[in-house]
């Protein structure tokens, strides 16, 4: 990856490390159906506004739509739908070691389903360092409820093979000449179509209490910048970086969010913290290839 790519992966690291907080704040008055159509109603409406303010066309082909429902129940509907479900027994630390799980699956996915992703020994070596770093800086306490709250946990699990499906699948769109806006809103918009007939089957809003305040606050903050912008940004790193390294923003979420907590709530970071970000970070050079290509040539030499 470039430095343009890293970027954006930082970006997408603190977009997405902010949504298990988003979530959890919501999902106390919101079911899961409902916060999952909520939250890509508003982000595909506010790509639509977006591209119409640009004036920009979408430019979608007709052999493009079900390739956008395919994506939108891999990337959107059946992971938002387990991890909302997820967090109403466990907890957002769990929720996020877990969710780290997606480039072990990235890896595999995109060694059997791509030509030019394979499985290497630094890849592996480094998704498995990077998984680690996750798991000692969310520290025992959390690791400690793993075994509890089973069929949350492999929801959890079950949503990150998505993910890594996703990756691999919503490569196709950059061969086919469509610009990142116009996947993201291809695919939530796909997702909020599906989701409808959903939540008014099984959760109908005339059944359910209405959100409370703080929870469409957080709504409103999770569709605009962890949904609508943070897609943007991912589908620019997939068609630049490919499916694996897109994926790796999961290791990232937890250095993020420990570190936000840090800086805004007066949090202490513990040692532990530190050696898990050296653990993310030799992962992510493993994984990158170049530190040990550039350390080869040099004991070549």
């Amino acid at each position: 990856m470039n430095r343009r790519d890293w970027a954006i992966l930082l970006a997408l690291s603190v977009l997405w490390g902010g949504s298990f907080f988003f979530i959890e704040i919501a999902v106390d008055t919101v079911h899961p159906l409902t916060l999952v159509l909520i939250r890509v109603s508003i982000a595909a409406a506010a790509l639509w506004l977006f591209m119409a303010a640009r004036r920009q066309k979408a430019a979608i082909p007709g052999s493009a739509i079900l390739a956008f429902f395919i994506l939108a129940l891999l990337n959107n509907v059946l992971p938002f739908i387990l991890f909302a479900w997820a967090q109403r027994e466990i907890a957002g630390g769990l929720a996020s070691i877990l969710n780290a799980t997606t480039p072990i699956w990235g890896v595999i996915v995109a060694h059997l389903c791509t030509r030019d992703e394979k499985m290497t020994p630094g890849k592996v070596g480094g998704v498995l360092l990077g998984f680690s770093g996750v798991a000692l800086m969310i520290g025992p306490d959390f690791l400690k409820e793993i075994g509890t709250g089973v069929w949350a946990q492999l929801a959890c699990l079950v949503a990150t093979l998505c993910y890594a499906l996703a990756g691999v699948f919503g490569r196709r769109f950059h061969a086919m000449g469509i610009n990142p806006v116009a996947v993201s809103t291809g695919q939530l918009t796909a997702s909020a179509v599906v989701m409808l007939p959903l939540v008014l089957l099984f959760e109908p809003p005339w059944a359910t209490t209405p959100p409370a305040p703080e929870a469409w606050a957080a709504l409103v903050a999770l569709a605009l910048f962890c949904t609508s912008f943070a897609y943007i940004l991912y589908f620019q790193l997939l068609a630049s970086a490919g499916a694996t390294n897109s994926l790796l923003v999961t290791f990232l979420i937890p250095i993020t969010a420990i570190l936000l907590g840090a800086l805004f709530l007066g949090e202490m970071l513990e040692l532990r913290h530190f050696a898990g970000m050296a653990l993310i970070g030799a992962g992510l050079a493993a994984i990158d290839g170049r530190l040990l290509r550039l350390a080869r040539r040099r004991a070549l030499a």
